[in-house]
């Protein structure tokens, strides 16, 4: 075996041009198949980040009326068989499997009675909300401090602010220890919040915007003890849950919906029921459409695959025909048959899989290449480039079984005598 590799190379090294023109086929169709290959894993992977976020992970649960529209509780009355979601219940869907932290909180998209010195013009969002609401959210205090267990257990009227309220309600100003009016409530506020930098969402659209940061006003936080105080009591909370990886937010969030739904006692007419936002899917539909394309490319690309063999069951014939009198010598002092098979078929594979390694590092660089002038991302798929390796070893094994056959059915006096 190995000796048949040794001289396999040893006739690719002396007939150098010639095997690099018949491999020219093998490393084009590889180096197309791995740059677009490469090309489709990155930009997956880019839909993944521009539509979850690169690392929260958060999957939203709540409640809907039908199919997926969201139960306003700032225009509807608290509806009948939607109990408050316990902490018990919380606790048991921050253990579900994928999950690795849940948080319940209350909501107001938009919030009309804020006033700040007579100023009225903040129009985000107010929401009440629990302890781990800004560790699931990959938020982190930016300035002052976060919510303490005394604020919550003492009903103290503080507020917290994310970057875009602060700069809204307080353009210019220090916002710590400054008094906001919250539906003639006052609240003082004692913290400013910022998005974890390793949390911060890949935004380049305006959908994307909406989704993950809300309004240009941004967002005011209180305790959620003191919401009954500035909305109404035994408002069906919101759940955001962090899954432990993106692949893990669908499981996540319909075993998510399906526990809270099992203490529902609505009517099946209200068509009242929790359910979660699944960005997967969404895409997963931008990467379907995103494959259908790219997959006709990799066919195309694979023509050339199919001329590269065809080359090298050309060049294999021309080397049969070159070392009939060799073949003839190497029979007629006692060498098989079988021998005579492998020699050639080595010799294919050994031509076509060198054809394919060039063809792997030409479509990584073709890739990086893509990448720099589009623009466009790119991640180098390992399993691809073992598979293109291997595939292209396969060819040289089919295209060159009829050269080696011919080679090894060769008349050993005929083949001497021939000049």
């Amino acid at each position: 075996m190995f000796e048949n590799i040794g001289l396999s190379f040893q006739g690719i090294w002396n007939h150098k041009l010639r095997s690099l023109l018949t491999m020219l086929g093998i490393i084009i169709g590889i180096a197309s198949i791995i740059a677009i290959v490469s090309t489709i894993k990155g930009t997956n992977e880019q839909i993944k980040e521009q539509l979850i976020g690169a690392g929260n992970n958060v999957v939203t649960v709540r409640l809907c009326q039908g199919a997926s529209n969201p139960y306003d509780m700032q225009y509807s009355p608290i509806p009948d068989g939607v109990p408050v979601i316990s902490e018990e219940t919380r606790e048991q869907l921050a253990e579900l499997d994928g999950a690795v932290n849940a948080s319940l909180y209350t909501e107001r998209t938009y919030v009309e009675g804020l006033v700040y010195r007579g100023n009225t013009a903040f129009t985000g969002s107010l929401r009440g909300v629990d302890t781990h609401y800004f560790p699931v959210n990959g938020y982190q205090v930016y300035l002052g401090r976060g919510f303490s267990q005394a604020d919550y257990d003492n009903y103290k009227k503080v507020a917290m602010l994310d970057q875009s309220a602060a700069q809204s309600i307080f353009p210019g100003e220090n916002p710590l220890g400054q008094v906001i009016e919250i539906n003639k409530e006052p609240f003082t506020v004692v913290g400013v919040v910022a998005m974890s930098s390793s949390y911060e969402p890949n935004i380049s659209t305006v959908e994307e915007y909406w989704t993950f940061v809300g309004n240009d006003s941004g967002a005011v936080y209180v305790p959620n003890t003191m919401w009954p105080l500035l909305c109404q009591y035994d408002e069906p909370q919101k759940v955001d849950i962090q899954a432990a990886s993106t692949d893990d937010m669908t499981n996540v969030g319909k075993n998510a919906a399906d526990l809270i739904n099992e203490r529902l006692t609505v009517s099946q007419d209200s068509e009242l029921s929790y359910s979660s936002t699944d960005i997967m899917e969404q895409a997963e539909q931008l990467q379907q459409l995103a494959n259908a394309t790219n997959q006709q490319l990799i066919w195309i690309a694979s023509i050339s695959l199919l001329v590269g063999g065809i080359g090298v069951m050309n060049i294999m014939l021309v080397t049969v025909t070159e070392r009939t009198r060799e073949i003839g010598l190497k029979k007629a002092i006692g060498a098989r048959k079988s021998r005579i098979l492998w020699q050639f078929l080595t010799e294919a594979a050994v031509l076509t899989s060198l054809g394919g390694l060039i063809g792997v590092l030409a479509g990584i660089g073709m890739a990086q290449v893509v990448s720099r002038v589009s623009g466009s991302p790119t991640a180098i798929s390992a399993p691809a480039a073992l598979v293109a390796v291997l595939f292209s070893m396969v060819i040289g094994i089919l295209f060159g079984l009829m050269p080696a056959i011919k080679a090894a059915n060769l008349n050993p006096i005929e083949a001497l005598r021939r000049e």
